[in-house]
């Protein structure tokens, strides 16, 4: 059988090649056609065979790619077979590997699909297959009531400090139930189209499941993946949510984004797929096919800049048109909004994960955009044995007819699961029927609701009775698919026969060296497309210091006297204040990156210091520049101390200052969050810096109760490293001739003049204090950037009086209000005297009234 199967996959691969010949070779001698494919075909048997008695490793880096080669574009090209190592196949070759693979994408990509999935079959190699359950689901969130819950200035003062003294006593706040005991299979191989009107709990029960619900959310029930418990395993490695929110780095490419998700998400356990089949194919005899074989193995490889995974997404979603335009935002002009919601799916897709919850994935696509997507993410499914639910906002019937399961949920309650095909036998079985010209998809949208739920009455209007979403469970339950769900979800799931690769318990998908150089090389590419801001940095720290040298030129500064350190203290307070300053700019560029982050780090692309620690590393070289421009300019100019060694002390201050001043803000942005939130804490923080710094006022005149400032401000250490770096200079070295000062020289008597330091141990000491502030401010962004979560937009409010809502709420039942009336208003729309002008253009003035 095996034997069998060898010749098969052995004229298929000689057919195929005799096929790419004569699209390349010459029609004017077929024989030679013939003949240069029999040679094509023993030296690809003999390069495959030699392959084959590789090591393990080795054999996986490299395949056999045909290639065209002497085509002088008039069919005289010769077809020939390479083997080429994996790890480093070019962007050329890729692309031409996709091009023998898919020439009509909308055609190709199923029978792609099916041949990598006959390979797999051929040895018997098992898939893994995921099974997501989910039982008594109840999901409650406390939230302010009435005119509380808007977001004035007086209500976020109020609930603010509400906040921070909840602990003291409770709070006043109302509860509401976003899913209300809901229970249901999400079957492996099978599509699952989540429907549902807005605010009925979608978007919850899918971040539910992919375990990336709010912590401040009230959860009970089972959530379970092949019967393991959420705890048990890593859900957001094992599935993945794709979002309906865009959140994606305006400046880089559609290619650098999706190449990135897909080098931090990993390749999975396919590596280890991928040699349990090479071995059982050479145990068995069995030739693969050359190119579902290379393509296996180039998505296999992991920790590349460049995956052909990420041109295999490009080309089914369509995006192989915009690779090398920015996503773009606000400020910049990218790709268009459907690409950009192409691109947050392809984002997701990139990674290995085994179940997908894609939440309105449609917004801003054309249908028939939407069905190609649904129809190449249904194909794979079904053929690899995918576990997928799918939000969409009132889908075409084509796109609804793709799906093999419906959820409809309503007020937080299922109103149905199962089969696509008895959704409306449900319905139909209360007293409801979807007209044939409405789209099945709309019918159950409006079905629930109390405005259009009368229209798709079947029996007399006076008959008719509003039926609400808890009615519709219930009757769900009894009916034989609710009761057929009930008994399946009982039988608990075998664990026995879950594929052992099915669960990730690794966190990420790479190890941490790899991910930080990941994250380094973006942040690279981001600085780079960010030049101007640095370019702007340089130019405004270059305008600082030709103004510091107008202000403070050296022929009017002169030293060797007390009075003559006026001038030298105001120019060194200047330089240090504007070094700081030229690091606020980091605190905008911050916060400007923290949503995409915090998606990103929830999403276990990376760890939260890797980021930290890419930013702090990169700020280092920028750090560099503008203290050495700022040194350069001002040093002699203003007439420092002249020696050596005082300007490369005064240089190494400058740089820590820098240095601080960007951990500090980045620390600060990362606290507020929003840009107005930041600059206020930043601006505040750099007020109390400058007051209790020992330059505005001394340490002599600082409140017994508030030293604890003096010392703990960082640019106390600056102030006093600076000034005991010039005034301990020989230069000032001169006798004190003021005998009310207790100081040997000039020098250490103007530093006592102003309380400062005068011993030269105590500049070490200082420069010591700002390292340590750099690495503490730094080591806390990495912290906050851990463990605090992004700043949360959403609103939910409530009727304050709760009885309010029982009057004016929709009823159910026989209820009726007494002397209820159907008032049916007409709209007319009334013309008079309406006058159309029509201008000739050969007899201009003529009008018809």
């Amino acid at each position: 059988m095996a034997g069998g199967e060898e010749i098969i996959s052995g004229a298929g691969s000689r057919s195929s090649s005799r096929q790419l010949s004569w699209r390349a070779g010459s029609f004017r001698d077929p024989s030679d056609v013939f003949h240069r494919s029999v040679n094509a075909d023993d030296e690809e048997n003999l390069k495959w065979a030699a392959l084959e008695k590789l090591p393990t490793y080795d054999r996986m880096r490299r395949a056999i790619i045909r290639h065209v080669v002497d085509d002088d574009g008039e069919g005289t090209g010769k077809f020939v077979s390479n083997e080429v190592d994996i790890s480093k196949l070019g962007l050329h070759d890729r692309k031409a590997l996709l091009e023998h693979i898919f020439r009509v994408v909308e055609e190709d990509n199923e029978r792609f699909l099916n041949r990598l999935r006959d390979r797999i079959d051929r040895v018997g190699l098992e898939l893994p297959k995921l099974e997501v359950r989910y039982e008594n689901l109840t999901i409650k969130a406390e939230v302010h009531a009435g005119g509380r819950a808007i977001p004035t200035l007086w209500t976020t003062a109020i609930n603010s400090i509400e906040g921070i003294f909840g602990s003291f006593a409770p709070l006043k706040k109302k509860t509401i139930t976003i899913l209300d005991d809901v229970s249901g299979i999400l079957k492996p191989s099978r599509m699952t189209l989540l429907l549902g009107p807005p605010a009925s709990g979608k978007t919850t029960l899918m971040l539910a499941l992919a375990g990336k619900l709010d912590k401040k959310l009230k959860t009970s029930g089972r959530i379970t993946y092949c019967g393991h418990e959420l705890s048990e395993f890593v859900p957001q490695r094992t599935s993945a949510y794709i979002s309906q929110h865009d959140l994606h780095y305006g400046e880089m490419t559609v290619r650098e984004t999706i190449d990135f998700s897909a080098r931090c998400l990993g390749t999975g356990t396919r590596f280890e797929l991928l040699s349990e089949l090479s071995r059982r194919e050479r145990d068995a005899g069995i030739k693969p096919d050359p190119e579902i074989d290379a393509f296996m193995k180039a998505t296999a490889v992991e920790g590349k800049k460049n995956n052909i995974a990420t041109d295999y997404i490009l080309k089914i979603l369509g995006l192989d048109i915009c690779t090398d335009i920015i996503v773009g935002d606000e400020m910049r002009r990218g790709i268009s909004g459907g690409q950009r919601k192409r691109v947050t799916t392809a984002e997701m897709l990139a990674g290995p994960a085994r179940a997908l919850f894609m939440d309105e994935i449609s917004t801003g696509l054309d249908s028939a955009t939407t069905f190609q997507i649904v129809k190449f993410i249904r194909q794979t499914v079904h053929i690899f044995n995918g576990t997928v639910m799918v939000s969409l906002l009132q889908p075409a019937p084509e796109t609804y007819n793709l799906f093999d399961d419906i959820i409809l949920l309503s007020e937080g309650q299922i109103v149905y699961h199962g089969p696509r095909e008895n959704i409306l036998e449900l319905f139909q079985s209360v007293g409801f029927r979807c007209p044939e010209r409405k789209a099945v998809a709309d019918f159950l949208q409006e079905v629930t609701s109390k405005k259009d739920q009368e229209q798709y009455w079947m029996g007399d209007r006076k008959s008719y009775r509003f039926i609400s979403s808890q009615d519709f469970s219930r009757h769900f339950k009894s009916f034989h698919i609710g009761e057929r769900l009930s008994e399946e979800i009982k039988i608990p799931y075998d664990k026995s026969k879950m594929h052992p690769a099915a669960l990730t318990t690794e966190k990420y998908g790479m190890s941490n060296k790899e991910l930080f150089k990941a994250t380094l090389s973006r942040e690279w590419l981001l600085m780079k497309r960010n030049s101007f801001v640095y370019q702007f940095r340089i130019f405004q720290i270059t305008i600082l210091a030709l103004v510091a040298i107008s202000v403070f030129f050296r022929t009017t500064m002169h030293y060797g006297k007390i009075t003559d350190s006026t001038k030298f203290f105001g120019a060194l307070f200047f330089s240090l204040t504007s070094i700081m300053f030229n690091g606020f700019a980091e605190l905008s560029i911050t916060v400007t990156k923290l949503p995409v982050f915090y998606k990103q780090r929830d999403y276990f692309f990376f760890p939260a210091w890797a980021f930290a620690l890419s930013n702090w590393i990169l700020s280092i070289p920028v750090s560099f520049v503008e203290s050495g421009i700022w040194m350069i300019l001002t040093y002699y100019p203003v007439g420092y101390a002249p020696a050596a060694n005082r300007f490369f002390c005064q240089f190494l201050v400058f740089l820590l200052i820098n240095q601080l001043a960007g951990g500090l803000f980045r620390l600060i942005a990362s606290i507020g969050k929003t840009r107005v939130v930041a600059n206020s804490i930043g601006t505040c923080t750099l007020l109390i810096m400058f007051v209790l710094g020992g330059f505005i006022i001394s340490k002599d005149d600082i409140k017994p109760w508030w030293i604890w400032g003096f010392w703990s401000s960082p640019l106390m250490y600056g102030v006093n490293a600076v000034f005991i770096n010039e005034f301990l200079d020989p230069r000032w070295g001169a006798p004190n001739p003021d005998k009310n000062i207790d100081a040997p020289t000039v020098g250490t008597a103007i530093l006592k003049s102003r309380a400062l330091f005068t011993n030269g141990y105590w500049y070490w000491i200082a420069v010591g204090a700002l390292a340590g502030f750099t690495v503490v401010f730094n080591l806390l962004f990495m912290l906050t950037m851990t463990y605090l979560n992004p700043a949360s937009n959403v609103q939910s409010i409530i009727l304050d009086d709760a009885s309010s809502k029982t009057k004016k709420g929709p009823k159910s039942g026989n209820e009726h209000s007494p002397g209820a009336m159907s008032i049916t208003f007409f709209i007319f729309i009334l013309c008079s005297e309406v006058q159309i002008w029509l201008q000739s253009l050969f007899a201009k003035g003529n009008n018809y009234n």
